[in-house]
């Protein structure tokens, strides 16, 4: 039986035809679905039959709505498909990390998150966009009659003939099941240290407290902000037949030929800690612990570190001083991090201006000399074939704190951020903000751009 002979059907039984695919059927009806209708589905399609009771207002609304947007009262399965097909293709040559599917009560707002940014993309009606998530259901293995609860899966698509694989996240909302797709296995990242984007200085810093036989390395940023690669880099930078290097993930985002790499599983009671303890029994050179979330995994990290191991960790922090101060408001005792902390990374991504089409104003920005001295290059985002608003991909700032005598005597004395701040700074460490300055002199970014991710630093 095709589509619209399902629809026919439905509809002398007073239902409404949601969508039709080649394993299932997908039908709304008021209050309790019919018996005669049931008898008749069955007899006409072998297809699994999916029934989804609605109130008669909901019915009405729906019906409404689709004869508003002059489209078909059934949305089929084939249109669902043509749009979930263009969205997602759109979406990878726009170069986009998530798409966010977002229903209301009475549309749908697909958006595109590009270079860090949310851009609208396209706005469905309520009925298409029913068989568009029943679709990505489907193709997610989750559980379609399920709205109640989020849920999370994964698929791989052939968009422009190149597997590309999605993550997918549902979360019930007030108007519906919102949808989340972040695209997998882009591009790939060049793991290497000299191209993440940090000055020679920065990178001198970190390669040295790198090859250091022992010691706790951290990078710390919002999520987003670029740290897995960060450690990933490092992590292949000593990569290497002589050395043992044992990491613990959640989860391993980047497999490395090379690495022992193990992914937690709580429910199985492989936790960061129970994971970790096992590590230091496995004769490692290099730990790397995805992510210091507790004390706990704080202590044994830092226990580590200070029984000849380099332990390299991410944590959610804004700037390089704020993290010794999250460290001792996770219990980690003030002297144990002073002994065993080296080096900390703090860093952020802004978009990438694109060179094809920037332009340069005629006058310049001057900013506050406390934050910065020198007149920056007012740059305008044009856009062009080539770009997105003028922006092509984003690039890295960075802020590194090797940790010398000076800092371990304030940590360890319980000195305020503040007076840390001012003893990095001596020791002549560039922040972000300064970072960001400098790309705006080379025209990677605007000021504007600077001021959207890092807001303006006191002073300013």
């Amino acid at each position: 039986m095709n589509t619209e002979q399902l629809m026919a059907l439905c509809q002398r039984h007073h239902a409404q035809l949601l969508t039709s695919d080649a394993s299932m059927v997908n039908i709304a009806v008021v209050g309790t679905p019919a018996a005669e209708l049931m008898e008749a589905l069955r007899f006409a399609t072998q297809k699994r039959i999916d029934i989804e009771c609605w109130t008669s207002e909901r019915m009405e609304k729906h019906r409404q709505l689709a004869s508003q947007s002059h489209l078909p009262v059934a949305s089929t399965a084939h249109s669902a498909v043509d749009i979930l097909n263009h969205t997602l293709l759109q979406a990878m040559r726009q170069r986009a990390s998530d798409i966010h599917i977002e229903p209301s009560e009475h549309a749908c707002h697909i958006r595109l998150r590009i270079d860090g940014v949310l851009n609208p993309h396209t706005t469905l009606n309520a009925g298409l966009a029913t068989s568009l998530i029943a679709r990505l259901k489907v193709l997610g293995n989750l559980d379609i009659a399920e709205r109640r609860l989020p849920q999370d899966g994964q698929f791989t698509a052939e968009l422009a003939n190149e597997p590309v694989s999605f993550r997918i996240a549902t979360l019930p909302c007030s108007g519906g099941e919102k949808i989340v797709l972040r695209l997998l296995q882009q591009e790939q990242q060049a793991l290497d240290i000299a191209q993440l984007g940090m000055s020679a200085e920065q990178q001198a810093r970190f390669t040295e407290m790198l090859h250091q036989p022992q010691g706790l390395i951290l990078v710390t940023g919002p999520t987003g902000s670029g740290k897995t690669v960060t450690l990933y880099s490092a992590l292949q930078a000593r990569n290497t037949p002589d050395v043992n290097i044992c990491s613990v993930e959640d989860p391993i985002e980047i497999p490395l030929a090379g690495l022992n790499q193990t992914q937690i599983n709580p429910r199985s009671g492989l936790t960061f800690q129970s994971v970790l303890r096992a590590l230091l029994r496995q004769d490692p050179d290099i730990i790397m612990v995805g992510e210091i979330r507790d004390g706990e995994t704080a202590e044994i990290a830092i226990n580590a570190a200070q029984t000849g191991h380099l332990v390299l960790s991410t944590l959610h922090t804004n700037s390089t001083a704020e993290t010794l101060i999250r460290l001792q408001q996770m219990g980690v005792a003030r002297w144990m991090i002073s002994s065993a902390l080296s080096l900390v990374v703090a860093q952020r991504l802004v978009r990438r201006l694109c060179p094809h089409c920037r332009q340069q104003g005629q006058t310049n920005v001057v900013l506050p000399h406390t934050l910065w001295s020198r007149e920056l290059p007012q740059w305008r985002p044009t856009g062009c074939d080539r770009c997105y608003h003028g922006f092509y991909g984003r690039i890295a700032l960075f802020e590194v704190l090797t940790i010398d005598n000076d800092l371990r005597q304030a940590i360890s004395s319980g000195a305020a951020i503040e007076v840390i701040e001012a003893s990095a700074r001596q020791t002549g460490m560039t922040s972000l903000f300064e970072h960001g300055c400098m790309a705006v002199e080379q025209g990677l970014t605007t000021v504007e751009e600077l001021v959207r991710v890092l807001g303006m630093p006191n002073g300013g």
